[in-house]
């Protein structure tokens, strides 16, 4: 995986640890649980249709893409060579990338079942913009996952990470406990399920 670059507005893409990639053993367990939690609550709502927002490399996207085909899944992220890359090597027939800025989404209103924000809101410079654009484009359900703050910069600093920056991930301009990121959600449906798989907050609006 190549590492990761910075947008003109300082936003980080792709990741700056290959989490999906790892071989630790403990990164491996914490890993498998976070896929088992977001993929369950992804195919809870029977989708037709997907937009996956910020979709990094595209492992989500493509595990997705061959979970619900023929349904359609579209990734977006900002335009990078590298992640471009990256998704030569994770397509799927029922699966396109999109280069473009989540603040202003180029779909029609209502386009998609379900929108989906996996580890993104920390990234971005205002994610009620964000949750706000994926909303008038998802016409069912909207799924976000974040890390569980102040958790994960205890872990980091725990393993000896980001010590200079009180643990805190390059590039998480925003840090959600569980209670902050439910609340930001419910501002657009009703939030039918949450789930915390250590060390993250998963959350399922009915819009």
């Amino acid at each position: 995986m190549s590492p990761p670059t910075r947008s003109a507005d300082g936003v980080v893409l792709g990741n700056t640890y290959d989490k999906y990639g790892s071989r630790n053993p403990i990164t491996r367990i914490l890993m498998a649980g976070f896929a088992r939690n977001v993929d369950d609550l992804l195919l809870s709502t029977d989708p037709e249709s997907v937009l996956d927002i910020g979709c990094g490399e595209g492992v989500v996207a493509q595990r997705w893409a061959r979970a619900i085909a023929p349904a359609r899944v579209v990734g977006i992220d900002l335009d990078d060579p590298a992640l471009a890359a990256e998704w030569e090597q994770h397509g799927a027939p029922n699966l396109t990338y999109v280069a473009h800025a989540a603040q202003a989404l180029p779909f029609a209103d209502d386009q998609f079942d379900v929108a989906t924000a996996v580890e993104v809101l920390e990234h971005v410079p205002d994610p009620r913009v964000t949750l706000t654009e994926m909303a008038r484009c998802a016409r069912r359900h909207l799924l976000v996952s974040v890390p569980h703050e102040p958790l994960w910069r205890a872990l980091n600093m725990a393993r000896g990470a980001y010590w200079r920056d009180f643990g805190n991930t390059p590039g998480h301009v925003n840090h959600f406990s569980k209670r902050a990121i439910v609340s930001l959600c419910a501002e657009h449906g009703e939030v039918i399920e949450t789930r915390s798989p250590f060390p993250w907050t998963m959350v399922l609006v009915r819009l």
